[in-house]
């Protein structure tokens, strides 16, 4: 069984993004980051954190798997692959972009991918249905 399935993540990322609203005049949620989806899954599931043993992420991680890369990358194979089909993704360019930081409990995390050539990866519920977290494999 794939950690993934393990810890039932696809359903706590829903719960997750259905927190995130900001009433806007474009409609729809609001897009977060792969960095701020780990960072509230720490602090939301501190047990399945602790079990996944990545770290959050970030430039000064100083390694190559993490939280926020793997939470990117799996959301990013089931929503291409259609077996998530309550979120979607897109991607934040690095044009003129110097530094994205974000805020956690115990510091900050700088982006790693700023600067790099390889865009930021964003995630929102989509506004559908009963909008209920519905693994398709």
């Amino acid at each position: 069984m794939s950690q993934w399935s393990q810890y039932g993540i696809h359903g706590k990322i829903h719960d997750i993004l259905a927190t995130v609203s900001y009433p806007h005049h474009f409609g729809g949620r609001p897009f977060i980051t792969a960095y701020q989806l780990a960072i509230e899954f720490a602090k939301q599931y501190p047990s399945e954190f602790g079990a996944l043993n990545m770290p959050i992420g970030g430039a000064q991680g100083g390694q190559r798997s993490s939280l926020s890369q793997y939470l990117a990358k799996q959301l990013s194979d089931r929503i291409k692959a259609g077996t998530i089909a309550d979120i979607e993704g897109a991607f934040l360019g690095d044009l003129h972009l110097r530094e994205i930081t974000f805020d956690r409990p115990n510091g900050t995390i700088t982006s790693s991918l700023t600067g790099s050539g390889y865009p930021l990866s964003i995630f929102r519920l989509k506004d559908v249905g009963n909008n209920q977290p519905v693994d398709i494999d």
